[in-house]
């Protein structure tokens, strides 16, 4: 199994990788998909794009500013792109054009009533589903028939032919850490990965097992391994330039998140706390003590991507605080380098490369156990390993911190990545700082692996009820009480 440790950390924006970025690269994939169909079909005068959301999507979408993401994506827009941007200005100016320009032809796509949030029964191959149509109505239907996203129910196909045809349709699936999927290849994926061959590069480890073997059999360590991996794919420069380009960005993230202050979007006048938090750490750092500082740079981060500001999946946006505060720590307060921060990642990533293949990263499939739960382990793993830790050492520290998270649910307040996601994770980043001290202080034995406590997540996450899973219908959601 291969997946790239560049694939995994993706620059993009807030405040939802599954819910705001994977949404946005669908509905772009779609556009390329409507250019190409209109090449060869240009005759049709009043085409419309449509896109129904389902699942989880439908429930926390408005929240995780799903509804912008394919509104700019629709228009050509990528994450990475965007992570610079003003995207407020960005989107108050699309969302009053209702056509957009496809190879000269104008297409009718108006966000406020061609995005719909259909709340009933979920997709079943996954909670996070994208219906993207292209349709041919008639004039009358295009100025006079709108669907209000008000009324949350699906369009109906019967009703659609007979007022026009559809022309062409995908339906996409946002599978977590920004990573898509068609309803054509869901079925070849495994939880949920379209495998590479096993021979694909030259330590394929799909389980923690086979790592701990591989290292031992080759003499390499685990990061040695993923650089080998890596490098039978693209050069050396262009690794160390992505792995740089990826620490910058989350060195970004915190500095930015540091010194801004204000409220933040959607609602809940939630206040930004970093800032406070670093300037009482600074103003009187002997009675500053480790949690404090990686709740401040955590924090820092996912204040960011609820504002909906430039931040990297690690391995979601959710999550995206805890392995840049643990990686900050270790070079400002510990004297690590920029190699070892290199080394941080490719072993943060072959530990989520795991996970992702053996389970999911994704809180609307397993709850927050997916999201900051494996970033906790992979931070964990990362800096066992910048620390001297051994393989087994390492796989140890990814347990330890994994199974501290289990059954972690997924209940955002008012859909919105805020609470109680932001000091989520700042202990994430604790949990994961523990679980490395604890694990370079023994042998690397220990009675639970690293690969059961993974099989357990996905079991957990599969028994879960879909009120904790990324819906905002129980748990802290709903527990707020209004006087």
């Amino acid at each position: 199994m291969f997946i790239s440790v560049l694939d995994l950390f993706k620059i993009g924006i807030g405040p939802s990788s599954s819910h705001t970025m994977g949404p946005m690269v669908a509905a772009k994939d779609f556009r390329h998909r409507v250019q190409q169909f209109l090449a060869d079909n240009n005759n049709y005068s009043s085409p419309r794009i449509r896109c129904t959301l389902r699942g989880s999507l439908a429930f926390t979408g408005k929240g995780h500013a799903t509804d912008r993401a394919i509104t700019l994506g629709i228009n050509n827009y990528t994450p990475q792109e965007l992570a610079n941007q003003n995207i407020n200005a960005l989107i108050s100016e699309l969302s009053q054009r209702d056509t957009l320009e496809i190879n000269q032809s104008t297409i009718h796509f108006c966000p406020a009533d061609d995005i719909i949030f259909d709340r009933g029964e979920p997709l079943p191959e996954h909670p996070n589903g994208i219906i993207l149509e292209l349709l041919e109505l008639p004039e009358s239907a295009n100025s006079n028939n709108k669907l209000s996203p008000q009324t949350q129910v699906r369009p109906d196909l019967t009703q659609i032919k007979q007022t026009g045809n559809l022309l062409l349709t995908e339906t996409y699936f946002s599978i977590g850490g920004g990573f898509i999927t068609t309803l054509s290849e869901i079925g070849q994926l495994v939880a949920p990965l379209q495998i590479d061959a096993s021979n694909s590069c030259g330590y394929p480890f799909d389980c923690a097992d086979q790592m701990i073997k591989m290292s031992a059999d080759s003499g390499l360590s685990i990061a040695a391994m993923k650089r080998s991996n890596e490098l039978e794919r693209i050069s050396e420069t262009e690794l160390n330039n992505g792995l740089d380009a990826t620490w910058n960005a989350m060195h970004a993230c915190i500095e930015n998140g540091l010194v801004a202050e204000g409220h933040l979007p959607g609602g809940l006048n939630i206040k930004r706390r970093a800032k406070t938090l670093y300037q009482q750490l600074q103003a009187n750092p002997q009675k500053a003590n480790l949690n404090d500082w990686l709740c401040a740079y955590a924090m820092a981060v996912n204040e960011e991507n609820a504002a909906g500001h430039m931040v990297v999946t690690a391995p979601t946006n959710g999550a995206a605080g805890v392995i840049p505060a643990v990686i900050f720590y270790a070079i400002k307060h510990e004297g690590a380098t920029l190699e070892q921060a290199r080394d941080f990642l490719l072993v943060a990533g072959a530990i989520g490369g795991l996970i992702k293949h053996n389970s999911s990263i994704s809180g609307a499939e397993v709850g927050c156990q997916g999201e900051v739960g494996s970033a906790s382990a992979m931070a964990a793993a990362g800096l066992c390993a910048i620390k001297g830790g051994s393989t087994e050492q390492i796989e140890n520290a990814a347990e330890i911190a994994l199974e501290h998270h289990l059954g972690m649910t997924c209940d955002p307040v008012g859909s919105l990545v805020q609470v109680p996601c932001i000091e989520r994770n700042g202990f994430g980043a604790i949990k994961a700082y523990t679980a490395a001290s604890l694990a370079i202080r023994g042998d690397g034995k220990h009675f639970m692996s690293l690969d059961n406590c993974i099989a357990a997540m996905k079991q957990t996450g599969l028994e879960m009820s879909v009120k904790y899973k990324e819906t905002s219908l129980g748990g802290l959601a709903v527990s707020i009480t209004e006087c």
